[in-house]
């Protein structure tokens, strides 16, 4: 990859990514290194030396890993480590992260690589979504092992697709004849059982995303992710997410306020005596992009950043 995207919201990340404790960074979904290089360059300009921070980038897509490599040559304390964010205290073990940073979804690049299957664009192109091409289940793998009903709720649950079964029902059936394989043939069908609709959008754009999420298994790791980033991170240590629709947002918005304010319960009852908060907020309302980010970045539209510190190790009331 030549072309390196401009990386979403690069100066908050940067902001709240440095004003961190002292620590190794950690960029969760590397990409084409775009937030770890904006980082560098903050640390440059401000002129601090780059054995003040050590910088390390996971990512599952190892066409992405070798171009941030690349794109980082001659950063000394840069570590690049293939692997999915899911799997964070394998990844890092022994490391006391200062921050670290998840940047969901699929990638600009990704889109713009033809031979990935992810985008509309690229009608000729095996339809198979894996961001991680070296295991996995393709796209259309999946449709084939999946009944109607079951497709149907990952059109619905992941894409909120109209009329999810009937679509599902129409896809199904294309695959089993052997006339699903690329990217375009999907869209075409998709696009002709859309015929009349009048909408902003390429009919098949929340089809494709809902693929995408159900192949990658794009909740499942966030889950993890939250779950397991405190073991992670040091005392203090930050956690930034951005999403790019609801149900990620509100899975991140929802752990950050049940670890800072406890379980659900009535109102006015405290939580359970031997509860402990795991996060403090640093988000209230979450990050978003300015209309001239966007415009260098459209990408950036739907952008959703939140960020939270750990709490675990850090006294709270002369507790721990």
């Amino acid at each position: 990859m030549s072309v390196y995207h401009v990386p979403v919201m690069a100066q908050a990340v940067v902001r709240l990514m440095l004003d961190a404790p002292p620590g190794p960074l950690v960029d969760g979904t590397l990409g084409g290194g775009g937030h770890t290089a904006a980082i560098v360059e903050t640390l440059r300009a401000s002129g601090l030396s780059g054995a003040t921070r050590e910088l390390i980038g996971i990512d599952q897509d190892t066409e992405a890993l070798a171009a941030a490599a690349e794109r980082l040559t001659g950063v000394a304390d840069f570590r690049p480590v293939h692997g999915n964010f899911r799997d964070l205290l394998t990844l890092l073990p022994g490391v006391r992260a200062a921050a670290i940073l998840l940047d969901l979804g699929v990638s600009s690049w990704q889109l713009d690589a033809a031979h990935r299957g992810f985008a509309i664009k690229h009608p000729e192109s095996a339809l198979d979504m894996r961001m991680d091409a070296t295991r996995g289940t393709s796209a259309l793998e999946l449709v084939k092992s999946l009944d109607v009903p079951a497709l149907a709720r990952v059109l619905r649950d992941f894409g909120e697709v109209k009329d999810a079964h009937r679509l599902a029902d129409r896809i199904k059936e294309a695959a089993d004849a052997g006339k699903l394989a690329t990217t375009g043939e999907l869209a075409r069908l998709v696009e002709r059982e859309a015929s009349g609709r009048k909408l902003h959008v390429h009919p098949a754009t929340l089809v494709f995303q809902a693929l995408r999420i159900a192949v990658n298994d794009e909740l499942g790791a966030l889950e993890a992710a939250l779950a397991t980033a405190p073991e992670v991170l040091a005392p203090g240590g930050r956690l930034l997410v951005m999403s790019y629709h609801s149900l990620e947002d509100r899975m991140v918005k929802h752990t950050f306020l049940e670890g800072e304010r406890g379980p659900e319960r009535p109102a006015k009852l405290p939580p359970p005596s031997d509860w402990r908060p795991t996060w403090k907020v640093l988000t209230r309302q979450p990050v978003t992009a300015t209309d001239e980010e966007i415009a260098l970045n459209p990408r950036a539209r739907s952008a959703r950043l939140r960020a939270a510190e750990s709490m675990r190790g850090v006294a709270v009331g002369g507790v721990r």
